[in-house]
Protein backbone atom coordinates (compact mmCIF):
# COMPACT_ATOMS: atom_id res chain seq x y z
CA UNK A 1 0.00 0.00 0.00
CA UNK A 2 1.25 3.62 -0.78
CA UNK A 3 1.13 6.51 0.74
CA UNK A 4 -1.49 8.05 -1.44
CA UNK A 5 -3.54 4.79 -0.63
CA UNK A 6 -3.67 4.93 3.25
CA UNK A 7 -4.48 8.75 3.17
CA UNK A 8 -7.73 8.99 1.56
CA UNK A 9 -9.17 12.27 2.64
CA UNK A 10 -8.95 15.25 5.30
CA UNK A 11 -11.61 15.93 7.59
CA UNK A 12 -13.22 19.37 7.35
CA UNK A 13 -15.35 20.02 10.50
CA UNK A 14 -15.56 22.47 13.15
CA UNK A 15 -13.62 20.38 15.56
CA UNK A 16 -10.67 19.59 13.06
CA UNK A 17 -10.70 23.30 12.38
CA UNK A 18 -9.86 24.27 16.13
CA UNK A 19 -7.02 22.02 16.02
CA UNK A 20 -5.01 23.60 12.74
CA UNK A 21 -3.83 26.32 15.09
CA UNK A 22 -2.01 23.43 17.37
CA UNK A 23 -0.49 21.61 14.01
CA UNK A 24 -3.21 18.91 14.80
CA UNK A 25 -5.23 17.42 11.60
CA UNK A 26 -7.81 14.81 10.59
CA UNK A 27 -7.78 12.46 8.08
CA UNK A 28 -9.94 9.79 7.03
CA UNK A 29 -7.51 6.93 6.30
CA UNK A 30 -7.71 3.25 4.87
CA UNK A 31 -8.94 0.95 7.63
CA UNK A 32 -6.15 -1.64 7.31
CA UNK A 33 -3.29 0.69 7.86
CA UNK A 34 -1.80 1.48 11.55
CA UNK A 35 -0.68 4.01 13.37
CA UNK A 36 3.05 3.61 11.65
CA UNK A 37 1.80 3.56 8.52
CA UNK A 38 -0.28 6.41 8.65
CA UNK A 39 2.79 8.44 10.68
CA UNK A 40 5.08 7.35 7.49
CA UNK A 41 2.55 8.34 4.88
CA UNK A 42 1.95 11.37 6.14
CA UNK A 43 5.62 12.56 6.49
CA UNK A 44 6.09 11.09 2.83
CA UNK A 45 3.09 13.02 1.39
CA UNK A 46 3.17 16.41 3.03
CA UNK A 47 7.14 16.50 4.13
CA UNK A 48 6.23 17.45 7.92
CA UNK A 49 7.58 15.62 11.25
CA UNK A 50 4.96 13.60 12.78
CA UNK A 51 4.79 13.84 17.05
CA UNK A 52 1.94 11.36 17.38
CA UNK A 53 -1.22 9.40 15.59
CA UNK A 54 -4.44 8.49 16.97
CA UNK A 55 -6.84 6.57 15.49
CA UNK A 56 -10.50 5.41 15.82
CA UNK A 57 -12.95 3.31 14.17
CA UNK A 58 -16.42 5.07 12.99
CA UNK A 59 -19.12 2.96 12.80
CA UNK A 60 -21.52 3.46 10.16
CA UNK A 61 -24.97 4.74 10.82
CA UNK A 62 -28.18 3.02 10.14
CA UNK A 63 -29.71 4.71 6.47
CA UNK A 64 -33.37 3.82 5.41
CA UNK A 65 -35.02 4.14 2.03
CA UNK A 66 -39.35 3.16 2.78
CA UNK A 67 -39.52 -0.08 3.66
CA UNK A 68 -35.26 -1.30 2.92
CA UNK A 69 -32.62 -0.39 5.58
CA UNK A 70 -28.98 -0.74 5.88
CA UNK A 71 -25.72 0.45 6.96
CA UNK A 72 -23.12 2.69 6.01
CA UNK A 73 -19.65 1.27 5.51
CA UNK A 74 -17.01 1.76 8.63
CA UNK A 75 -14.36 3.75 8.36
CA UNK A 76 -10.88 5.22 10.47
CA UNK A 77 -10.36 8.49 11.23
CA UNK A 78 -6.49 9.30 11.84
CA UNK A 79 -5.85 12.45 14.22
CA UNK A 80 -2.22 13.70 13.58
CA UNK A 81 0.02 15.62 15.75
CA UNK A 82 2.81 17.78 13.91
CA UNK A 83 6.22 18.70 16.28
CA UNK A 84 6.81 21.69 17.77
CA UNK A 85 9.83 22.20 15.20
CA UNK A 86 7.75 20.93 11.80
CA UNK A 87 6.31 23.27 9.45
CA UNK A 88 2.71 23.07 8.99
CA UNK A 89 0.87 21.45 6.24
CA UNK A 90 -0.23 23.61 3.40
CA UNK A 91 -3.73 22.74 2.62
CA UNK A 92 -5.06 23.77 5.60
CA UNK A 93 -2.97 26.77 5.76
CA UNK A 94 -5.77 28.15 3.44
CA UNK A 95 -8.51 27.00 5.68
CA UNK A 96 -7.33 28.67 9.21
Amino acid sequence: MNSYDIIRRPILTEKSYAGIAAKTYTFEVAKAANKVEIKKAVEEVFGVKVEKVTTVTVKGKLKRQGRTQGYTPDWKKATVTLSKDSKSIEFFDSLS
